[in-house]
């Protein structure tokens, strides 16, 4: 039909659509701009590096929707629906633009393109809307009657969920008017189209011409009403996601990023929103609310006061009023001529107890499909309160003062910390360091009693398989990681450049630990400071052992194990298959896993500097995670961390279940096989 030809009161159709185009865009692009001006008041941030990476990121996630799908669970299928609605849209996103050109066109109709394109396209269409109008469906009905924890009932999710529907509805019926007023259309495969036509066809041919203007219109104007709403709500991410995940960092997941000006800063940290960088505040336009961060966060389901999804959104809801108020009161652009007084980031916005309620597990970037960063945030803001204000839960002063004193979070004699191996025979390097690889024994390692008992069994394997090794004993310090994640970062870099400067002074190559959190600090973190350094963490380093055959697990031990990834290990890190493999290689063994286990596993509570806080809010996390373990019913509980192992071991003594239930480091069972 030729709808360029139409007048309505007298104007013509392509002026009035021309009007309609203009104002949208006019409304469309005045909040675009603004939001950008909102961002450019954050600081500066280089995220611009390897762009042939950056693009393959964007569309891998958007073009597969790998962002949704990799969540789908048998108890979850919204990333199905969201697929479905995307891929829908990218089907009708040429026939928008068909659709808008027909008013300009005189007779532009499909048909005119010819061949099978004019034949099946509608018929794609057809599918793909009566697809989406299925998802939203099925959307609306999750959030009505299954009601799943993640989801907050919302005006405005069901005013976007409804606009869509409206859409493909209108365009249903739109093609049913066209093809009982054009002979053109009649050929087509549009089958729901046809459906609407049969269904009109006793309708006068006038009346329905009139129709068809009428509902191309009202399906013109939902267009271009959802291209004004989005920029106004939480939608934004249809917009921005593209944006932020090719913004994405592409440091190490487990490196936070440096304070590199700590003798000069006058502040440190974040207490206020324009300090954070623009790409920290571009977060917050993406997060869609949809709470795939909270379900798997252990602050959030151990009813702690933190929700990683309420962070952002109060963050955002601050940004967009305290940005308001910077805006409008520019002296010449440059001087503020009146102080903010609304409520203060720190305390008003977010309080300390949601602050402190981390646990530093990465849970929340992991699952976010918009690539969020929420992590560094907290960090940020913790940064502030330790180094501005020496505002931090008390048990965690006597926590600074043993890592400043003695260079361990227990406060023991620095002098002490090669006692452990007194009479393994170990080499010491200040006596040696002829050696291949340098073992990081770490604090626990080497203060803590029960994790003495790893330190043992490790040796006694490295001595199995004809390793040659050495300890920095008294001079090695800690790493840093706990001091770093509790926001103390001048802390955390006396450590790590004195640290670096003796692994230098040793030209050590080649390191191995068995704490995670060392692993992660070392192998990711110091970097930032000079210290590139080979860094192998202890599964690993056994598992390459047994493949080369210097190393032989023949000893059987008939036990049920539930193996638990520790977050520094596997989310930060991905390694996940090698503790697996070497407990399949252990004869009598028999594997269980945690329902949430690999990217997925819930923290132990110990992360971020927890393991030196107490835990007064809530539930303890750590009871949670042996909970699941229990679910599994193993017998033994296995770690690769320290810390995991602590946590473990004490709710299991919290628990009574002592005699059912065992803690064991993976490194206890290879000494055990190996016997």
């Amino acid at each position: 039909m030729n709808i360029a030809s139409y007048t309505i009161l007298g104007i013509p159709n392509f002026v009035l659509l021309t009007i309609a185009i203009i104002a949208a865009l006019v409304f469309f692009v005045n909040r675009v701009r603004h939001l950008y001006i909102v961002l450019r008041i954050g600081k500066e941030d280089d995220r611009f590096k390897e762009p042939g990476e950056r693009i393959k990121a964007v569309l891998k996630r958007i073009l597969l929707q790998i962002c949704v799908l990799k969540d789908v669970t048998r108890n979850d299928l919204a990333g199905i629906g969201h697929a479905t609605i995307f891929y829908g849209f990218l089907c009708f996103a040429f026939s928008y633009i068909f659709m808008f050109a027909r008013g300009f066109i005189p007779g532009l109709s499909f048909h005119l393109l010819g061949g099978a394109f004019a034949h099946y396209f509608p018929l794609i269409l057809d599918i793909a809307g009566l697809l989406v109008m299925t998802a939203v469906i099925w959307g609306l009905t999750r959030r009505y009657i299954v009601k799943p924890p993640r989801l907050e009932l919302s005006l405005e999710a069901v005013l976007i969920l409804g606009w869509i529907f409206s859409l493909m509805l209108f365009h249903f019926i739109m093609e049913g008017f066209e093809i009982n007023t054009d002979p053109h259309e009649m050929p087509t495969l549009a089958f729901m189209g046809a459906a609407f036509a049969g269904f009109f066809a006793n309708i006068e041919t006038t009346t329905q011409e009139a129709l068809f203007v009428a509902s191309w219109w009202i399906h013109v104007l939902l267009v271009l009403g959802f291209m004004v709403l989005i920029p106004y709500s939480k939608h934004l991410h249809l917009l921005l996601a593209p944006f932020n995940i090719y913004f994405k960092s592409r440091e190490p997941k487990g490196a936070l990023v440096p304070i590199l000006d700590m003798e000069e800063a006058e502040t440190f940290g974040v207490c206020n929103i324009e300090e954070y960088t623009w790409k920290q505040l571009l977060d917050l336009y993406c997060c869609a609310h949809c709470g795939r961060c909270d379900i798997n966060c252990p602050a959030y389901l151990s009813e702690k006061p933190l929700s990683p999804k309420d962070l952002l959104n109060d963050l955002k809801v601050h940004l967009l009023e305290k940005a308001s108020f910077l805006l409008e009161n520019k002296n010449g652009g440059d001087e503020e001529t009146k102080e903010y007084e609304g409520p203060s980031l720190i305390g008003d916005v977010i309080s300390e107890d949601k602050i402190w309620a981390c646990v530093t597990c990465g849970s929340c970037i992991e699952q976010c499909p918009v690539c969020n960063e929420h992590v560094q945030k907290i960090i940020d803001m913790r940064r502030y309160l330790v180094l501005m204000e020496s505002k931090f839960p008390s048990e965690v002063q006597v926590v600074f003062k043993n890592m400043e004193n003695n260079s361990n979070p227990w406060g023991i004699g620095w002098a002490t910390r090669a006692d452990w191996a007194k009479d393994l025979g170990v080499k010491i390097m200040s006596d040696d360091s002829d050696v291949d690889i340098l073992y990081w024994v770490g604090c626990a390692g080497s203060f803590d009693e029960r994790n003495k008992k790893i330190s043992t069994s490790l040796v006694n394997i490295f001595n199995k398989a004809g390793v040659n090794f050495g300890i920095l004993g008294a001079e090695e310090k800690c790493c840093g990681d706990s001091a770093r994640r509790i926001g103390n970062e001048y802390l955390f870099q006396m450590l790590a450049m004195e640290t670096i400067e003796i692994l230098k002074n040793y030209n050590v190559k080649k390191i191995v630990t068995q704490c995670p959190h060392c692993f992660n600090t070392l192998k990711n973190e110091y970097p930032q400071f000079g210290g590139d350094f080979e860094v192998v963490h202890t599964t690993e380093f056994i598992m390459d052992l047994i493949e080369k055959g210097k190393l032989k697990l023949t000893k059987p031990i008939d036990k049920t194990v539930a193996y638990h990834d520790s977050c520094y290990l596997g989310r930060y890190n991905a390694i996940y298959d090698a503790p697996r493999k070497i407990l399949e290689g252990i004869p009598g063994i028999n594997i269980v896993e945690m329902d949430r286990n690999r990217n997925k596993s819930m923290c132990c509570g110990a992360g971020g500097g927890r393991m030196w806080m107490e835990e007064h809010l809530g539930k303890r996390i750590n009871e949670m995670r042996l909970q699941d373990a229990l679910d599994a019913n193993p017998n033994m509980v296995c770690t690769a961390c320290p810390y995991c192992l602590t946590m473990f071991e004490d709710a299991i003594k919290e628990k009574g279940v002592e005699e059912s239930l065992a803690g064991k480091d993976i490194v206890e069972l290879v000494e055990e096989a190996t016997a």
